[in-house]
């Protein structure tokens, strides 16, 4: 702690709180794959483009950047989360320094490592996990532009405010927050009557003209998607929804508060006098996090959507730095060692014990969304599809999470088709016929998948079906199994090709239930 100012001190738990739990991840899904969103991310990303059907494009750069230097991988993936939560926490500290020096600065660290964010929620890198960097990073330029007024950070402001909402609408919010601030603050007049506020609106409009652009050019999917998913819920949840939204944050909040009133003790009297004298830059930020709370269920109840608390996880942070750096008092090294050896002895505790705990019970008790199968799947339709055809497998639907994984963990990285995944036979164009063929996968106990791809399959010329069951294991320990229905539609023009270099020919290793029926 004596090195914070140094600069040391910060970047080496930063890094502490990567190694750390990326053991975790590492340890605890012994036995399980990504997570479906993970795969989703992974396979946007394999196109660039400027947006995609359900969300804006930022987590599938992110996801592409990444893998153009690390591998297809479980811990590939699980690393670039917690790198992700390690930018985000290392943006909080940015903004921290700006109102205090010394402990409090770790200690706004360390109560925000308190929260689930960063750890488990992050390991599902989605359109929700890629704003835990861009919230604060955009705050930190708004921030500095509205305190300066330079041309540089305006035009910062502005871009990273952009970044966000190609992240996900819902940064919408943050932003309105930001412009909802500036007014109530006293010094509106210095900032409106600058040249800041403008150079930022024109950044960012410029900066998302090409995804308005694409937006207006190909029916506006995300907001399509987001309309059914979310929108015409009835009357009486709408009077609960925001209730249920803000006691889900104060319920994520309750152990980093429990520390904090912990090493406040008898100050929090001096609270409201704290509240009166509150930095500008500070109270600047207290506008904001009203705004990120305020606003949401506002919207919520008047377009009858849902809100799930989980979307105010990446705006926490605000509270964590209001509460520490508006503190008047110090904060004495035996409180800050104190919650450091908190923090460190949950990240011990969760390898150490939770983690083989976690792995031991999911190899018996497989995961919902069935992760324990996806790689061995992946690579079982892989092997079917070789015995007959000679190319590569080139595209794969059926189970939504068994589609995505085939696409990642297959050699042969089939495309993840849209019109192939628990297709409706009379939404199927016509001319979708797939002349390179396809081959689809789905749970057996999922009836519904398996008759519309035996619908969709059936089209074909030839077809092939087949059943088998798998076996998970976690070090060579046999656990639960699962059936599967596959469905494989070869090539109809008959023009086969050698496998891509590179496509692994034994599959010896998946375990399979003796008893296969073709």
């Amino acid at each position: 702690m004596d090195g914070i100012e140094a600069g040391w001190a910060v970047p080496l738990l930063l890094m502490g709180f990567v190694a750390v739990w990326q053991a975790f991840l590492v340890i605890a899904y012994l036995g399980g794959d990504l997570h479906p969103d993970v795969l989703e991310t992974w396979t946007l990303g394999r196109s660039i483009e400027w947006g995609y059907a359900k969300h804006p494009p930022l987590m599938g750069w992110a996801a592409r950047a990444w893998t153009s230097v690390f591998p297809l991988s479980n811990w590939s993936f699980q690393l670039l989360a917690l790198t992700n939560s390690a930018i985000a926490l290392w943006a909080v500290d940015l903004i921290t320094r700006r109102f205090t020096r010394g402990d409090k600065r770790i200690v706004v660290l360390l109560l925000l490592m308190l929260l689930p964010a960063y750890q488990f929620h992050a390991q599902r890198f989605n359109a929700n996990v890629v704003l835990l960097p861009a919230w604060p990073i955009a705050t930190y330029c708004f921030l500095r532009s509205f305190e300066s007024r330079e041309v540089g950070w305006a035009i910062a402001a502005g871009a990273t405010a952009a970044l966000a909402m190609l992240g996900k609408y819902y940064s919408v919010f943050l932003i309105v927050s930001f412009l909802c601030a500036a007014m109530c603050h006293p010094q509106r007049r210095a900032y409106f009557g600058s040249l800041a506020p403008w150079v930022s609106a024109v950044t960012g409009l410029a900066a998302l003209v090409p995804h308005v652009y694409w937006l207006a050019t190909t029916g506006a999917q995300p907001f399509a998607y987001a309309l059914e998913r979310h929108a015409g819920k009835a009357h009486a949840p709408l009077l609960i929804e925001p209730l249920i939204f803000l006691s889900g944050v104060a319920l994520v909040l309750v152990i980093p508060a429990a520390a904090w009133v912990l090493i406040a003790g008898s100050r929090l009297k001096k609270f409201p006098q704290d509240f009166r004298t509150m930095n500008p830059g500070l109270l600047l930020l207290f506008f904001i996090s009203v705004g990120t709370l305020v606003l949401p269920p506002i919207a919520a109840a008047v377009l009858g959507a849902d809100l799930p608390p989980i979307w105010a996880l990446q705006g926490l942070f605000l509270f964590a730095i209001l509460i520490v750096c508006g503190a008047s008092y110090p904060i004495e090294r035996f409180y800050s060692v104190n919650l450091a050896a908190v923090v460190v002895g949950i990240a011990v505790l969760a390898v150490g014990v939770v983690a083989p705990v976690h792995a031991l019970y999911r190899n018996f008790h497989p995961l919902n969304e069935g992760r324990n199968f996806y790689q061995l799947s992946a690579m079982e339709l892989t092997r079917q599809w070789h015995r007959h055809s000679n190319s590569a497998l080139p595209a794969v639907g059926g189970d939504d999470g068994l589609a995505f994984a085939t696409a990642f963990y297959s050699p042969d990285h089939p495309l993840y088709e849209v019109r192939l995944v628990h297709p409706n036979a009379e939404r199927l164009p016509p001319e979708a016929r797939f002349e390179r063929g396809w081959a689809a996968l789905c749970f057996d106990g999922d009836r519904y998948c398996i008759a519309s791809m035996e619908r969709t399959a059936a089209r074909a010329s030839r077809h092939i079906r087949s059943e088998f069951v798998l076996e998970s294991n976690l070090l060579g320990q046999p656990g639960a199994t699962q059936g599967f229905i596959a469905l494989l539609v070869p090539p109809s023009t008959g023009e086969d090709v050698a496998p891509p270099t590179g496509v692994a020919e034994d599959f010896s290793a998946i375990r399979r239930s003796p008893v296969e029926a073709y």
